[in-house]
């Protein structure tokens, strides 16, 4: 028997024995149940106790299972943060450990995989970057132990070096324990687009040249120079025939000829002078240190000359010029402002003289060019209130003495300048693209007024260059005559070999097209260009006009009568009619009658008439001018 049973049934039989020795068996048996039914209460008390705590430690298990999943998922997330954050990432321990590296790390600083690891000294990592070139003006021992002060309690940094060929960004930040942790970011590419946007932002991106913008600021740098004593000059220069060359080889073409232009350019200079691209067919050049004014007249006739050659562009040989004006500092202007204008000025006039040539500024150049201004204010001004007028001189059939037609002439009748010839503004109306509004009204204004005469009279209207490249010519044209309720024939357009010059193909289309309106197209001021007789056999004029030029001269030079008797006869050939412009007197009437011209108009038939003196004209005699009736 076990001894704690034993004791428990020695213990209970004590009870249960009296003082006589005898045992009270009942009593004896009822002392045992009590025990064993205490026992078994505390057998079940224990076994829930286990049960409890087996639950427990089950529970505090899962939570351990827990806690640990958590803590290697955190893990991965933090891994994977490291290996794919855009910088490199190096923790040291207070020890001057490596404790953590992401592999980035090696990548931003170009080192091999595994170049910089866990376990390393802040040392030995400065030694191995080192070793790789990256400090180029100090030792490892130099950079370490400028760099370690990293470790110090609330120490921080951040700054851009280059490593090798990278520009890197470090930042670097001391820990609460007494290590730091420090992150390397590569800014190459970042700061090279941010290279070539300043670039751009200040160069010409078709040339490479200097823009305005950079311009400004070399003007501003010249200038202080010269307030030192040191003179210099500011040349604008633009590209003469540049827009025929776009126009007929295309833009390609066009942007090759300004790179070889610019190069051009860029060995006529010294390279203390600055070429800039001003926009379109249009440079500027600063030439610095300025020795005296005839330098600046050199560098003009070598810019001119050479720019003048031809140039082999895509299998075309490609052959323009250059116009140059000069501003000298400081007596044409004292800012960047000035100077330019001063230069553009001077530029003006040259293509004003007939392009291929330089000018100096000059002050009456601004009051020229405050006057053009003002008029074209002007010019803006009248055709919005209507100051123009038409008049009209007769165009007589040479043979019968009979009014065929009236030619529109414009006039603007100013109200302080009084009559402003044709001559000063029709040009600035064209340079403006005022033209464009100023043609439509006077077509409009023309068949309007030629409805109200005979139908056998007609009315011309001269159409300018600008005008015939307008895409709306066609559509201004069917306008005015339905506007008017004037028959096509009736209307006869005036063109110029200016016109034809331009595109062939476009130029023929919209010339057919003025005629399937029935309109008649005539070929102005005939004889003064060079290649008239090509456009003649293009397309089938209604009429020639034999240029005043030699009908003045038809009594004096035998030249002047033979070209006016073979234009005539071309036009009898081609079977077209034949006008001669400027008849003054009545021998070259008699000339003109005897060498076969079919028309002709000038003051020896009348002078120019407004409307009403029309109307009256053809009321009093209807169609028949007799000589000198001026």
């Amino acid at each position: 028997m076990p001894a704690p049973l034993h004791r428990l049934v020695a213990e209970q039989l004590a009870r249960a024995t009296d003082a006589s020795g005898a045992v009270d068996v009942a009593l004896l048996g009822t002392l045992v149940g009590a025990a064993y039914d205490e026992a078994e209460h505390d057998r079940r008390r224990a076994e829930r106790a286990m049960r409890l705590m087996a639950e427990e430690l089950a529970a505090a298990n899962a939570r351990l299972e827990a806690l640990v999943q958590a803590l290697s998922t955190q893990n991965r997330r933090f891994e994977a943060a490291l290996g794919n954050m855009p910088m490199g990432l190096a923790m040291y321990d207070a020890g001057e450990q490596l404790v953590v590296a992401n592999a980035r790390l090696n990548e931003v600083l170009s080192l091999p995989p595994g170049a910089l690891r866990a376990g390393m000294s802040y040392a030995e990592v400065v030694a191995t970057c080192a070793e790789a070139g990256h400090f180029a003006d100090a030792s490892a021992a130099e950079v370490y132990a400028a760099r370690r002060r990293i470790f110090a309690p609330g120490s921080a940094y951040a700054f851009e070096e280059r490593r090798g060929d990278r520009i890197v960004a470090v930042t670097g930040r001391a820990l609460d324990d007494g290590g730091c942790i420090l992150t390397f970011q590569d800014m190459t590419e970042r700061r090279e687009a941010e290279a070539r946007v300043e670039h751009l932002a200040r160069h010409d991106a078709l040339t490479g040249l200097p823009n305005r913008a950079q311009l400004r600021t070399r003007m501003e740098e010249a200038l202080a120079r010269a307030r030192r004593g040191e003179q210099f000059a500011v040349l604008c220069l633009d590209l003469d025939r540049f827009k025929a060359v776009n126009d007929t080889l295309g833009h390609p073409v066009g942007d090759e000829l300004l790179r070889a232009v610019t190069l051009r350019l860029r060995r006529l200079v010294r390279e203390t002078d600055t070429v800039v691209r001003l926009g379109g067919d249009e440079f500027a050049i600063i030439q610095a240190s300025l020795p005296q004014p005839d330098a600046a007249t050199a560098l003009a006739r070598r810019l001119i000359a050479e720019l003048a050659e031809p140039y082999m562009i895509e299998g075309h040989q490609v052959v323009v010029g250059a116009s140059v004006g000069i501003a000298l500092s400081p007596q044409d202007g004292s800012s960047a402002d000035l100077l330019l204008k001063s230069a553009d000025l001077a530029l003006y006039r040259a293509k004003a003289d007939g392009r291929g040539t330089w000018r100096f500024f000059e002050p009456e150049m601004d009051a020229r060019m405050q006057a053009r201004r003002q008029l074209e204010l002007d010019l803006r001004r009248a055709l919005a209130a209507g100051d123009f007028q038409l008049l009209y001189q007769p165009q007589i059939d040479l043979a019968s003495r009979r009014i065929t037609g009236f030619e529109a002439l414009l006039r603007w009748h100013h109200p302080e300048r009084g009559l402003v010839s044709a001559a000063d503004f029709i040009p600035l109306a064209e340079e403006t693209g005022l033209i464009v509004p100023l043609g439509k009204w006077v077509l409009r204004q023309a068949c309007a007024e030629a409805a109200g005469w005979p139908p056998e009279i007609s009315v011309a209207v001269n159409v300018s260059a600008v005008q015939f490249g307008s895409a709306r010519l066609v559509d201004a044209v069917a306008e005015a005559l339905a506007a008017a309720g004037l028959p096509g024939e009736r209307l006869e357009i005036e063109v110029t070999e200016a016109i034809m010059l331009q595109d062939t193909a476009q130029t023929m289309a919209v010339l057919h097209r003025l005629r399937d309106l029935g309109v008649r197209i005539s070929m102005d001021d005939f004889g003064t260009g060079y290649s008239s007789l090509g456009y003649l056999r293009s397309f089938p004029f209604d009429k020639i006009k034999i240029d005043q030029s030699f009908v003045r001269d038809i009594e004096k030079r035998g030249d002047a009568r033979a070209i006016v008797r073979a234009i005539s006869g071309l036009g009898d050939s081609l079977g077209m009619r034949t006008s001669a412009e400027g008849v003054e007197t009545p021998e070259q009437l008699e000339q003109l009658r005897a060498d076969g011209c079919t028309e002709g108009q000038g003051w020896l038939f009348g002078r120019p008439l407004p409307a009403s003196a029309v109307r009256s004209l053809l009321q009093a005699a209807p169609g028949v001018v007799e000589s000198n009736a001026a």
